[in-house]
């Protein structure tokens, strides 16, 4: 029996101080590489993933956060990844949780896995600011009612993919922004994959990397115009990234 090949991707920009406290708490045991894509960082995010020894591919330009994973599942397909893991590098989310993850999607019933920060209670006590927490619970309510499932939360960065489910979907068409992600969510829950979710605790500190407001309620409306398309497109009326699935 061949054995599963685990790659952990990195979407980086401005890392460099948190980047080696997540390096050291990956389990390097199952984990068969580690990929780094710096969006143009302007510190020494680069510097430190070379001393690290992690494999770094710089973008030219910045392409956003959508255009960052993008990058980093490709070059994972390429590398012939059967569980493809993104991890934040500003040690946000716990990279001790790499085997929860890599055990949801290798036991053959999830094809997704998602590290909820909602599951455990204590989004608020780790430091959710409440706007955010009210917002999150808001938007999930809307998500959960137009796409028909009951996920805790859609909105965690700490997520895991099997290769068929990456594959099955046009990724790369989709936003570079920060919509990317309901968008890999939407698209896999309307092709019939299965979410897996786990109790993920989330930092927030200081060189942790959040959306401004703005940005944040363009994130909100993206995700709503998002899930009444998916609502939509079960009707048959296909619109958005549903005319390509």
């Amino acid at each position: 029996m061949e054995k599963t090949k685990v790659i952990v991707v990195l979407p980086a920009f401005n890392a460099a101080k948190t980047l080696r406290q997540t390096w050291e708490g990956i389990p390097k045991n199952l984990v068969d590489e580690i990929i780094l894509v710096d969006d143009c960082s302007i510190d020494n995010t680069i510097k430190v993933a070379n001393e690290l020894g992690i494999t770094v591919i710089p973008h030219a330009l910045n392409l956003g956060y959508g255009g960052n994973q993008k990058t980093c599942y490709k070059l994972a397909l390429e590398r012939d990844a059967d569980i493809i893991i993104m991890l934040h590098p500003d040690y946000q989310y716990p990279p001790e949780l790499v085997p929860v993850i890599t055990a949801l999607l290798s036991s053959g019933k999830f094809d997704i896995a998602i590290g909820s920060r909602i599951l455990g209670g204590k989004a608020v006590k780790y430091g959710m600011p409440v706007y955010k927490y009210i917002s999150n619970r808001i938007l999930t309510l809307v998500q959960n009612l137009f796409l028909g499932v009951k996920l805790s939360e859609y909105h965690s960065g700490y997520r895991g993919f099997t290769r068929e489910a990456l594959m099955s979907i046009p990724f790369t068409e989709f936003h570079d922004g920060f919509v990317f992600d309901a968008e890999m969510l939407s698209a896999m829950v309307y092709r019939g994959f299965s979410i897996g979710e786990f109790t993920s605790p989330c930092r927030y500190h200081e060189n942790a990397s959040s959306i401004n407001l703005l940005k944040s309620i363009n994130y909100g409306i993206g995700c709503i115009t998002l899930a009444m398309q998916f609502r939509l497109a079960r009707l048959g009326m296909r619109t958005g990234i549903f005319r390509k699935l």
